[in-house]
Order: C-alpha cells, then structure tokens, then sequence
C-alpha cells in the first residue's frame, strides 16, 4: 500500500515562482501572491493544501514541477489531486467517500476447506493452488485472525 508522504513547509518565506510564495509560521501555512496573503491552512491539514495547490496548477498560477519541487511531494501525487480538483472541485477533498473493499473470497465452504488443508500441514501456497484463490488472501487471512497458519513441519534429525 501507498504510503502519505507528507508536503515539507519550508521555514520562513519560499518563493514558489516569481508570482507567489509560501510562509510557515507558527504551525500555520501561508500561500500569498507576493506580498498579500491569499489562503492559509494549518499544517497538518493535507486536505486543504491538496486542494489549493491543485487549484493553483489548474488555474495556471504555478506549475506542477514548482509544487513538487517547493514541497518534495512525488509529482504522481500531484498529478493525482489535479485530476480530483478537475473532477469534482474544492468539494473533492473533503467530502467523505466510501471506501470499496474486495468482497472476501474466503467465506463458507472455501474457509473451512482452507482451514481443514491447513490443519493437515499443507503449506499456504499448496492451499491456495487446490482452491484457486491467490496466497496472498490466504496470509491476509491468517494474520486477521480467520484461519490459523499451518504448523510448520519439523523434521527430527535422524537417530544414531
């Protein structure tokens, strides 16, 4: 999965570009045209940075690459928030959308078949070739607690 990286609010004023700058102070982040200010946000609020930022690139006032290089966030990430302010607007980035998760495909029968060819000292990718589902959701399965690993098999040295 993904990790956030985090914008870095360089201290004091940054020029962006000859036309606007940034300011930290205080734990608060300042955007302005130079001189005036023109929005401010706090700092941990991705969010609304997300969303001013991208509403600079779209409306030509900086560039993504000045984004990218004023805060050291992945160009990728940037592109990605242009395209949710394109679509949906400031209202984009703070409207609480639900998260789409994968229907299980261990359920039922599958489980308990897994579970059974598990308890016999099958290994994971032996279960997951008969039931033809990916080992991956077996591991996932496994360290949710919805099956219990296989024992691994100890091999006894041989008597003298």
């Amino acid at each position: 999965m993904p990790q956030l990286q985090l914008p870095i609010f360089p201290a004091g004023v940054t020029e962006i570009n000859s036309r606007i700058a940034v300011q930290k102070e205080a734990g608060r982040v300042c955007l302005s045209p130079r001189p005036l200010p023109v929005f401010q946000h706090e700092e941990q609020d991705v969010r609304s940075f997300r969303m001013f930022t991208s509403q600079m690139i779209v409306s030509g006032t900086v560039k993504p690459k000045e984004i990218v290089k004023t805060f050291g966030v992945p160009m990728i990430t940037v592109k990605r928030y242009v395209q949710v302010y394109r679509s949906h607007g400031a209202k984009g980035f703070y409207e609480h959308q639900p998260r789409h998760s994968s229907a299980s495909v261990l359920k039922g029968k599958v489980q308990e078949q897994a579970q059974r060819l598990m308890d016999e000292g099958r290994s994971v990718p032996e279960v997951a070739a008969e039931l033809k589902v990916l080992a991956n959701t077996l591991h996932k399965a496994i360290r949710a607690g919805r099956l219990r690993g296989s024992q691994k098999k100890v091999i006894a040295p041989p008597a003298k």
